[in-house]
């Protein structure tokens, strides 16, 4: 008996014990396996990108610039429930307002830039500022910021990119990209592979955008010194197509989108000047031809060499920018898988392209068109009205959800004559906004929601929900797939940028009127932001536009 015992006993411990040690390495498993869904690691992205992948740590998101929420609570089911959290005051102010595009959020920390240049770091629970940058230099829209390395990168005045110290705000380093008073930047810029990618512009202000000499360049700078490692001139001519005093363009004013897997960058490209022209010169022919790479999608390889370019608009007349920040994107082409780029512009036109060969899969006009397709204007006294106008079409970033691209889109006809654009301001009174979603397979348009004020607030996926907000301070959630409208909320002044959003809490930039501010939303918040009134939509009014 006895030893049958100690036989039993040895059994049962061995048993055990082996029943421990499965049960811990089942436990190092679970571990190893959470630890890999939380910190999702990005080939080349910085280490706060990678660590917070499922926050808003970029431009857009993601470096597919899908524009689409990865680890929302906010859904259909609890939208009613959405209230303020907290504001923030933002008090830098130039022409084009407060903030016209979305903060970063990177665990409890916020990061944004206001239109002073000043760089702001805010506790994401709260909307206490942890620590702000005054700079106090007027910059133009869209700007904004990225962070990595420890940095905090930004547009510091018309002319240079600026890195800050991600602890506590102080400048590390500066780099003048432009050497000219009439060339700026105003890119949000994006960080990779230890790179900070930006370009200028041809302008500083709605007074001297597209003065003769002026072009856009892509830059490339080292994150840890500033220095310029590469560019590239988007204007194909030396003499900028025959006349350097009257003709300028090209640049980019959103940031590009990165395959991570290849280092290939994609850029929208801004239109070519004079538009239409010029007394001595109608039509833009000071500009013969068709005016590379204006009004284009271009991809560029990990050094900065051209792969391939596609010319939406040769020889633009109506200032039609192709900048919108191009989407990546696998989608099901006539049943077979293509990996595609989704672009946009202010033409009125959301294009898919091949993502290898820059070839147009499909281009849907949206929004009202009305003369926009002239080759050249009469030479007559009358002005003719034309239609998306110079703040027309797709004028803000676009996003892509489950085989669906969804558009901000702004309906406003102006007048030209073959010399110059008719007028000095824009009645925004007159002006009309759309949220548009197309089919990704067919460019088909699946809904259309219309509104009666101007819509540049982008356009924001959160799970089964579309937001986008209007000029007249009005911000809006819709089904997706339906386009019928679950929420909306009346901001205290006109919105002219776009939100990100982490969790239950999606922020927005209200950048206009008396009292701009930074507003979180946040699920099962009843609050409301202090002093809010109705924004009125009418008058003439500025919006960033280039």
């Amino acid at each position: 008996m006895h030893i049958r015992n100690e036989g039993n006993m040895k059994v049962k411990i061995r048993s055990r014990s082996k029943f421990l040690i499965l049960s811990m390495i089942l436990l190092m498993i679970s571990m190893i396996l959470l630890l890999s869904v939380s910190c999702t690691s990005i080939k080349g992205a910085p280490p706060e990108v990678s660590k917070y992948s499922k926050d808003w740590p970029l431009p857009n998101q993601n470096y597919e610039s899908t524009r689409a929420a990865q680890n929302s609570s906010i859904s259909l089911k609890n939208i009613s429930t959405l209230g303020v959290a907290w504001t923030m005051p933002i008090t830098g102010i130039s022409e084009w307002g407060a903030a016209t595009t979305n903060p970063l959020i990177l665990g409890n920390n916020v990061y944004m830039q206001d239109l002073k240049s000043n760089v702001y770091s805010i506790d994401f629970k709260t909307g206490k500022i942890n620590w702000a940058k005054e700079v106090n230099k007027d910059i133009a829209g869209p700007a904004g910021v990225a962070v990595g390395y420890g940095k905090v990168f930004a547009v510091n005045g018309h002319f240079e990119i600026a890195a800050y110290d991600i602890s506590n705000g102080n400048q590390l380093w500066s780099t003048d990209i432009s050497g000219n008073k009439n060339i700026g930047v105003d890119i949000q810029p994006l960080v990779w592979n230890n790179i900070v990618y930006v370009s200028s512009v041809p302008g500083t202000s709605n007074a001297n955008f597209y003065k003769g000499g002026s072009i856009g360049v892509l830059y490339a700078l080292d994150q840890a010194t500033g220095k310029v490692l590469w560019s590239f001139d988007t204007v194909d001519s030396k003499d900028i197509w025959g006349n350097p005093q009257v003709n300028s363009g090209g640049g980019a004013w959103y940031p590009p989108s990165i395959d991570t897997k290849t280092g290939m960058t994609y850029w929208g490209i801004g239109n070519a000047g004079p538009w239409p022209g010029t007394k001595d010169f109608p039509n833009g022919t000071s500009r013969p031809g068709p005016n590379l790479y204006s009004s284009s999608i271009i991809a560029l390889d990990s050094s900065g060499k051209l792969a391939w370019y596609n010319q939406v608009i040769p020889h633009d007349l109506f200032d039609y920018d192709f900048q919108v920040s191009p989407i990546i994107a696998n989608v099901k082409i006539n049943g077979a898988s293509q990996d595609v780029l989704f672009g946009a512009g202010k033409m009125g036109k959301v294009v898919c392209f091949d993502k290898a060969t820059g070839k147009t899969v499909w281009s849907t006009d949206v929004g009202v068109h009305k003369n926009d397709t002239l080759k050249e204007i009469p030479l007559s006294a009358t002005p003719i009205d034309v239609a998306p106008s110079p703040l027309g079409g797709v004028e803000t970033v676009i996003a892509y959800s489950d085989g669906m691209v969804y558009a901000a889109v702004n309906d406003l006809t102006v007048q030209y004559t073959a010399t110059g654009f008719v007028g000095t301001s824009f009645d925004f009174s007159k002006a009309k906004g759309e949220l548009v979603a197309l089919d990704a397979s067919t460019g088909k348009i699946a809904w259309t929601k219309n509104y009666n004020a101007f819509n540049v607030g982008a356009a924001t996926v959160v799970n089964d929900l579309v937001f986008t907000s209007i000029y007249d301070g009005m911000i809006h959630a819709l089904n997706k797939k339906t386009g019928e409208e679950v929420w909306s909320y009346q901001a205290s002044g006109p919105i002219n940028g776009w939100p990100a959003v982490k969790g239950d809490t999606i922020i927005f930039p209200v950048g206009m009127g008396k009292t701009p501010a930074l507003v979180a939303f946040r699920i099962g918040v009843s609050g409301q932001a202090p002093a809010e009134t109705t924004a009125a939509p009418g008058g003439a009014g500025k919006v960033f536009q280039q």
